[in-house]
């Protein structure tokens, strides 16, 4: 089951992924957004991705899988992190992770280093892009690990913007793909449409989910 929160936020399975809540688009309860949930992974530290996964992580003493310099940061807070990094698989309370390159910045502040930015393979299906600029190694990892299910950054400007995406798309061919991070902010507002439109001729199904709605995919 997949499930979106607003702006990279998604539970995918028992995984939540970048616990940016709330949010703009997003008021749930916490409780009902954290309902199934046994791992939170984060793709980098900046606060809209990092989000509250430390407040999460204690509150539902749920592990936090991260990249190796984030894992740094939330031990030293108390919390109980995994660490992993680019190329490697961890099997996490019966969930799957593979963390695979994002092209993106990712420290936690100025100071304080977040290593690098990077994507999600969920359970061997489901590619979770993180924040991105378009990269030719995405045909590699649709290659490697053919996931049926892609979600991608649409909304420019702090990622790529639809027309990169729809080339990302092309790249994975996936089954299905979900857009992400845009109309959050005013900065990143697109209208979806126009990926959907442009995406329609490679035969690949857009999903435009409800928040807080489970698609079974």
């Amino acid at each position: 089951m997949i499930t979106w929160y607003g702006h990279a936020c998604f539970k995918i399975d028992n995984v939540l992924i970048d616990p940016f809540v709330p949010n703009p688009l997003c008021n749930l309860p916490i409780e009902e957004i954290m309902e199934g949930v046994d791992v939170i992974a984060v793709t980098h530290g900046h606060g809209d991705h990092l989000g509250n996964a430390e407040q999460l992580a204690k509150e539902f003493n749920v592990p936090v899988v991260c990249i190796y310099e984030i894992y740094q940061y939330l031990t030293e807070r108390g919390v109980n992190a995994i660490d992993m990094n680019i190329g490697g698989s961890i099997i996490v309370n019966n969930a799957k992770l593979t963390m695979v390159k994002a092209e993106h910045s990712a420290d936690i502040s100025p100071t304080i280093s977040g290593g690098v930015a990077v994507g999600y393979i969920v359970n061997d299906r489901v590619y979770h892009a993180g924040d991105t600029a378009l990269f030719g190694d995405m045909e590699l990892i649709g290659d490697l690990y053919a996931p049926k299910v892609a979600l991608l950054p649409i909304g420019g400007r702090y990622t790529m913007g639809i027309d990169e995406a729809v080339i990302a798309t092309e790249l994975i061919y996936p089954e299905v793909v979900i857009p992400m991070h845009y109309n959050t902010f005013p900065a990143i507002e697109v209208d979806v449409n126009e990926f959907i439109k442009k995406v329609e001729p490679l035969g690949v199904d857009v999903v435009i989910p409800e928040i807080g709605v489970p698609l079974d995919l």
